[in-house]
């Protein structure tokens, strides 16, 4: 068009006149008629209407949002706090799914339906736990009164010990404090009757839990894959993707390290149980049951527990065998520490150790023992999907297939695109995440 190529005609004309320095005024513009029309120029340039510095703006903008996130998180504490009844079942049911969903899985791919699977897998749990259990309380309930006489001629090793030691105690001094000991407990009798009171409601709160962990787990792993279609269906559509690819790797990381760690609980209470038989020790399978559940908390799980068996074999068999003993915690803590974490635990998460320290103490001070047991786990599988959702916000797979910073038990197909992405009224129509083999 001609009025075209007036236009930039008269545009070369003018970056002509501004490379020779002479320009027109920037307010007028010559239209096509000749005649000049005023323009207004805006400044793009930012300006600083308030007065104040850019960092100081920049930092403010930053406060109040790290003052909301974390005005979010103690909110979020405070309804966990609330809730812990029904959380923490839901916690642990979801640590035992990782742990029993690849042999459900198993038994789906012989043939079997999902209710009967998850059924005869729960069933079996059930089974070796409560046998476990009663075979415990039979050793102990077998082995008490020898028990208590080992415990009194232990003592009494023990106080000689104290008063023959460079500290020396009297024999009077010990009196002493087992009778102040004594003077307290019949003083807050009171107290302690109380306590009974909230004792038996923390055993109500614990036959619940138990019971909701039951029937939580026997859902995660007969419709775990349909809960997690649900779940990310109920995100924005760009979200579902991305979201269901992350749970997915975050779900491998959780498997294996539910293996790993009950992998690495199993050797340190073969290797310490071993020590306790040889030893003599009583209650050795108690103790070597008690250095298996402790590992479950790494790092200072299965170190506390071997200390405590340290103590129970040093007020009944002596403190040489005690010794002996304390040295087969040691060199099976060694075995744990340099060969079996990195080598087996390395595989199911990449965590530094400080970052598994600070993870288990803030747990342990925000929820006890049931937060030392989850904080691991819980920072494992955050950790893999920020990994995961930081190199690809978009969801596309990684491009060896493998959770971030892991090495997953082995290749499992992903959740598709069109399987999260479908309208959510259609029925589901193939398995996503959380319920395939490992």
């Amino acid at each position: 068009m001609a009025w075209i190529d007036e236009v930039r005609e008269r545009a070369r004309a003018r970056l002509e006149q501004a490379r020779k320095g002479a320009v027109p005024p920037p307010f007028l513009y010559e239209s096509a008629a000749g005649t000049a029309t005023p323009v207004v120029m805006v400044d793009a340039s930012p300006r600083d209407e308030d007065g104040l510095p850019r960092a100081v703006r920049v930092a403010g903008a930053w406060a109040w949002r790290i003052v909301l996130f974390f005005a979010v998180g103690w909110l979020l504490l405070q309804v966990i706090a609330r809730l812990d009844v029904v959380i923490i079942p839901v916690v642990v049911a979801l640590l035992l799914a990782a742990m029993f969903q690849p042999v459900a899985a198993w038994l789906r791919t012989r043939g079997m339906g999902r209710t009967p699977s998850a059924a005869l897998v729960l069933i079996t749990a059930l089974i070796v736990v409560f046998g476990g259990l009663g075979l415990i309380v039979n050793t102990v309930v077998s082995q008490l009164d020898t028990l208590s006489a080992q415990v009194g001629d232990g003592v009494r090793q023990v106080q000689d010990w104290l008063a023959r030691s460079p500290l020396h105690i009297s024999q009077d001094q010990i009196n002493d404090a087992i009778a102040q000991a004594q003077t307290s407990i019949t003083s807050n009798r009171g107290a302690l009757t109380s306590g009974a009171l909230t004792t038996a409601t923390t055993i109500g709160e614990v036959a619940t839990g138990f019971f909701l962990t039951l029937f939580t787990l026997f859902f995660f792993l007969r419709d775990g894959d349909q809960i997690w279609r649900f779940v990310c269906r109920l995100l924005p559509r760009t979200a579902r993707v991305p979201t269901a690819r992350a749970g997915h790797y975050s779900w491998h990381t959780l498997v294996s390290y539910v293996h790993a760690t009950v992998l690495v609980a199993f050797v340190d209470a073969i290797g310490i149980g071993i020590g306790l038989f040889a030893l003599r020790v009583p209650l050795a399978l108690p103790l070597a049951a008690l250095v298996f559940l402790g590992a479950f908390i790494p790092v200072v799980g299965a170190a506390v527990s071997g200390a405590v068996a340290c103590l129970v074999a040093l007020v009944t068999v002596g403190p040489v065998k005690a010794l002996i003993l304390l040295g087969v915690v040691i060199a099976v803590q060694q075995l744990e520490g340099h060969v079996l974490q990195p080598l087996i635990m390395g595989r199911a998460v990449a965590l530094h150790p400080l970052a598994v320290i600070l993870a288990i103490a803030a747990g342990v001070v925000l929820a006890g023992i049931v937060g030392g047991l989850i904080a691991v786990p819980l920072l494992a599988v955050v950790n893999t999907a920020v990994r995961y959702l930081f190199a690809h916000p978009s969801g596309e797979p990684t491009p060896d297939r493998e959770p971030p910073g892991t090495e997953p038990p082995g290749e499992d197909d992903e959740p598709s695109t069109a399987e999260l992405d479908h309208d959510p009224a259609a029925p589901p129509t193939a398995s996503s995440s959380l319920q395939k083999p490992a």
